[in-house]
């Protein structure tokens, strides 16, 4: 038989097991594989230098001003990424990937290396899929 519940031991602190229910693991990973947190991710770390808004959101086909303004508060808020504001007029407002956030960016470049090396093969196996269907 078998089932769908998840496992609800207690995980002692400092240790996370993403597959536990309760894992602060879980919410992390949750966040990092949003659509729009690993393409501002990548947005930023490909540049390397500081990004002002306006430029982040350009790089970034169909973010709204909304979701990427969301977006760079979470990862501000998770360490990932550093805002920096230079009082000139008009305010400059310039955003940076921490050393957190560079070694996400890391592995998230290996991800989305990885999806438009394989992108046809994936398409074949879809394919493949839905004619047997």
């Amino acid at each position: 038989m078998t089932t769908n519940a998840k496992p609800t031991r207690r995980i002692e602190p400092g240790t996370y097991e993403a597959y536990m229910q309760d894992c602060p693991a879980v919410a992390l990973l949750s966040t990092i594989s949003n659509r729009w947190v690993s393409l501002t991710m990548c947005t930023l770390g490909s540049h390397g230098d500081p990004m002002r808004y306006s430029h982040v959101s350009r790089e970034i086909p169909g973010v709204s001003q909304k979701m990427l303004t969301q977006t760079l508060r979470m990862l501000e808020r998770d360490g990932m990424v550093k805002r920096t504001v230079t009082p000139t007029v008009p305010v400059r407002v310039d955003y940076e990937l921490t050393p957190l956030g560079q070694g996400l960016y890391g592995l998230l470049s290996q991800v989305r290396d990885w999806a438009a090396e394989k992108t046809d093969e994936v398409d074949e196996a879809r394919a493949h899929y839905d004619a047997r269907q």
